[in-house]
């Protein structure tokens, strides 16, 4: 299933885009897309049975701002220098374990939604990613085959990153990390069984028109259960948790001199197969 949110921020409508590319209203089955809704197996099943049977309202979503697929996000955990093409581009050694690092749920903005360069930024960037929905309660997995059976869905996330604040203010990659808006998130999020191998999806992104990113998850270092695995064994994971998974090559930071960093005004388009495109117009804070 395609499950999405439609409407203003705070007060988004569930809805889901069935096999003809319509809108159906799922509000008169479930309160929200969420991780309660995930973790219920039986209400995601009363949702694919309404569907399967036409029973869904349509839903006029027309002029609707389209917000981020999943509510009340407990965490986004995020991978770094998890392809094999980026961390040649950025002259990284590939790490041994994965590379750790937080976003604050509240970065979390729709697939759509103006994202802002922050005041005095330099080096805002950017970064398609494939983001993992968790499902199931996650803690001390023992194989990357239990990682996965852990995954409910999947998105196309926006990794927006300031190198500068990341980089060359010292401490933690958090504060080039968690600016506002620095997370767009959807349009849809992916039912796992729409996805049978993540580990084959095509990842493009485009600056202004210009194709800039244009990889495949298998050129990641480690794969998403092996990834979903290591994170259970610092943290639990649990039902609507977010896991983004590193960035293929192509990233502004890997380019030539004079880095073509974003300023307010560009646009930047991206989407990962099967999973649906994103599109945001940069403003200056």
């Amino acid at each position: 299933m395609k499950l999405l949110r439609v409407g203003t921020a705070g007060a988004e409508t569930p809805a889901l885009q069935d096999a003809q590319g319509v809108l159906r209203d799922v509000s008169g089955l479930v309160p929200d897309i969420d991780g309660a809704l995930l973790a219920d197996h039986a209400a995601l099943d009363r949702i694919r049975a309404a569907d399967e049977a036409g029973e869904l309202p349509v839903l006029d979503a027309a002029g609707l701002r389209v917000g981020p697929p999943l509510a009340g996000i407990g965490k986004v955990v995020c991978i770094g220098l998890n392809y094999h093409d980026h961390a040649r581009e950025t002259g990284a050694e590939p790490p041994a374990e994965p590379v750790v690092f937080f976003k604050a749920a509240d970065t979390v903005v729709g697939p759509y939604d103006t994202v802002l360069v922050p005041r005095k930024s330099v080096k805002t960037d950017w970064e398609v990613e494939l983001a993992v929905v968790i499902g199931r309660t996650a803690r001390y997995l023992e194989s990357a085959e239990e990682g996965l059976a852990h995954v409910a869905g999947y998105a196309v996330a926006h990794d927006v990153s300031e190198r500068e604040f990341q980089i060359e203010r010292g401490g933690t990659w958090d504060k080039g990390k968690n600016c506002e808006t620095f997370n767009p998130l959807g349009p849809w999020l992916v039912t796992a069984d729409e996805v049978p191998d993540p580990q084959r999806l095509a990842l493009k992104l485009w600056v202004n028109g210009e194709l800039k990113q244009d990889g495949t998850t298998a050129e990641q270092i480690f794969p998403v259960g092996e990834v979903v695995r290591y994170v259970s064994q610092f943290m639990t994971l649990y039902p609507g948790d977010v896991i983004n998974t590193g960035t293929p090559a192509g990233v502004a930071m890997g380019q030539p001199e004079p880095k073509p960093y974003l300023r307010g005004g560009d646009v930047v388009e991206l989407e990962i197969e099967g999973l649906g495109r994103q599109r945001q117009e940069f403003k200056d804070a």
